[in-house]
C-alpha cells in the first residue's frame, strides 16, 4: 500500500474519532469503514484478523452505548467546546499514556475547560461530574472503542 493511501486512511480514522466528539457525524462507522477499505486492500492474515476484530470491538462498543442512559450533553449544558477538549484529552492521553491515558484525558479535558470557565476548583470539580452522568460516559465509552480500533491499526501499520 502506498503511503498516500495509508495517509487517507489514517485521515479517514480521524475523522472518525473527530466524529465521535461531534454530534450527528457517524464516527464509528468511518472508523470501521477506513478498516474494511484498508484491510480490502491489504489482503493479508493481520488484515482479515484487525478487521474482524475492530467489527467486533465496535458492535460490542454499540451495545455498551445503547445500555447506558440515553442522556444528551447538551441538557447538561455542555457546549462544543467542552466536548472538543474531552475528545482531545482523550486523543492525547491514549498515545501519551497507551490505551488506558484515554479515561484520564477526556476527564481531565472536561475538567480543564470547566477549570477555565468557572474558575475554581469546587465548581469545576462538580460540573466535570454533572458532564459525565449527563451522557459523558457513553461519549467516552464510543471513543474509547474507536481509539482501540485506531490504534491496533497504527500498531499493524508501524509493525509491517
Amino acid at each position: 500500500m502506498s503511503v498516500w493511501q495509508l495517509l487517507m486512511v489514517g485521515g479517514v480514522m480521524l475523522l472518525g474519532l473527530l466524529g465521535v466528539v461531534a454530534p450527528g457525524v457517524p464516527g464509528p462507522w468511518l472508523v470501521w469503514a477506513a478498516m474494511l477499505w484498508w484491510s480490502l486492500h491489504e489482503q493479508t492474515g493481520a488484515a482479515w484478523v484487525l478487521l474482524v476484530g475492530s467489527t467486533a470491538v465496535l458492535v460490542v462498543n454499540q451495545v455498551i452505548v445503547w445500555l447506558l442512559p440515553a442522556r444528551r450533553l447538551r441538557d447538561v449544558g455542555v457546549g462544543r467546546r467542552t466536548a472538543a477538549y474531552a475528545g482531545a484529552g482523550a486523543l492525547l492521553g491514549f498515545f501519551l499514556v497507551p490505551v488506558v491515558g484515554a479515561v484520564p484525558g477526556f476527564i481531565g479535558g472536561i475538567y480543564g475547560t470547566e477549570r477555565r470557565r468557572l474558575g475554581g476548583h469546587g465548581q469545576a470539580k462538580a460540573a466535570t461530574r454533572a458532564v459525565m452522568r449527563g451522557g459523558g460516559t457513553s461519549l467516552l465509552v464510543e471513543l474509547f472503542g474507536c481509539l482501540l480500533v485506531v490504534g491496533a491499526w497504527i500498531y499493524a501499520v508501524t509493525a509491517a
